[in-house]
């Protein structure tokens, strides 16, 4: 048996890797060391690995959930607990709704034949390449005076007379508006990508299940999506941390009640005080969801690729 030979690489290759390491693992690195510093540590400069870890940016991230008081502080200003809720609500509606609609529109782009097929297929990828601020402008003009309920009407004196509130009842402000804008944001690119994995699904299994009495629907459900998977899963931690990440547009479309950690985070900035601790700890919070979500949709992914897999 001739021995196997291995090319050696150039040591500038592991220079670079070494480098994209750093780059990428580096701030995480830096804003998690940070996150157990006081502010006059951070800004000082001098700390840097010898210093007195504490959790007290934790305590006042979390100071809304804690079932203590804090003597470190005086009032809870910042409520990391309501705004982790509603980026969770947002983030997992949205992405929901995306990959259930957009499912359903990339199987009827590759299996219907329609007048326009073609132009829908490609305008779905050319709408994604719009830039979220654009959307901004028309979005909020459209979630504050067109897509309201006059608090005169049935409906909107009903809905006020419920949950309180005056004037009008409008899209903005509210979970369901930012949901929206979300799915539109997203649905593009979710369609484009499940596409080219429906695409890979033979027609005989479609055939062979609508020969033994299956369904539209049953077809669909019980056999196209199991063989997905893997598609799915990719879009849905695109969508996820898409949703979960944005600021733009949920700064101008929400509330007291409704603003998501992002938001959060930048409010707590001012011009003549900025708590870099306390910003480091929320912005390890903020980064906790969307790792675990992606370590769970990766799962999906590998099993899908496995599942045809057979040992030699």
């Amino acid at each position: 048996m001739a021995a196997q030979t291995h090319t050696r690489q150039h040591p500038a290759f592991y220079a670079i890797l070494v480098m994209l390491i750093f780059m990428a693992v580096g701030p995480i690195v830096l804003m998690l060391i940070n996150s157990f510093k006081l502010d006059v540590d951070i800004i000082s400069g001098t700390g840097g690995l010898l210093f007195l870890p504490t959790i007290q940016n934790y305590e006042t991230a979390l100071c809304d959930v804690l079932p203590y008081e804090l003597d470190h502080l005086d009032f809870c200003a910042l409520k990391f607990g309501g705004a982790f809720v509603n980026s969770l609500i947002i983030a997992l509606v949205s992405t929901l709704l995306t990959l259930i609609i957009g499912c359903m529109a990339a199987y009827a782009l590759v299996r219907f034949r329609f007048m326009g097929r073609d132009v829908a297929s490609v305008s779905t990828l050319m709408l994604r390449m719009v830039p979220p601020a654009v959307l901004l402008v028309p979005v909020f003009g459209l979630w504050n005076n067109e897509f309201c309920l006059d608090r005169d009407g049935l409906l909107g004196g009903a809905i006020r007379d419920t949950f309180g509130g005056r004037g009008d009842v409008c899209l903005a402000g509210t979970h369901s508006g930012i949901i929206l804008i979300y799915v539109a944001m997203n649905l593009p690119f979710v369609i484009w990508i499940l596409q080219s994995f429906i695409v890979q699904v033979p027609r005989q299994l479609e055939e062979a299940a609508r020969m033994d009495g299956a369904g539209p629907f049953q077809v669909f459900f019980l056999v196209v999506l199991p063989l997905i998977k893997p598609g799915l899963a990719a879009a849905a931690i695109f969508t996820f941390r898409i949703a979960w990440n944005e600021y733009l547009l949920a700064s101008a479309l929400s509330d007291r009640d409704t603003k998501t950690v992002p938001i959060l985070i930048v409010n707590n900035m001012s011009e003549f005080n900025v708590e870099w601790g306390v910003i480091m700890a929320t912005g390890m919070l903020l980064a906790i969801p969307p790792i675990v979500f992606t370590l769970f949709a990766s799962r999906q992914i590998i099993t899908g690729m496995t599942a045809g897999a057979v040992k030699g």
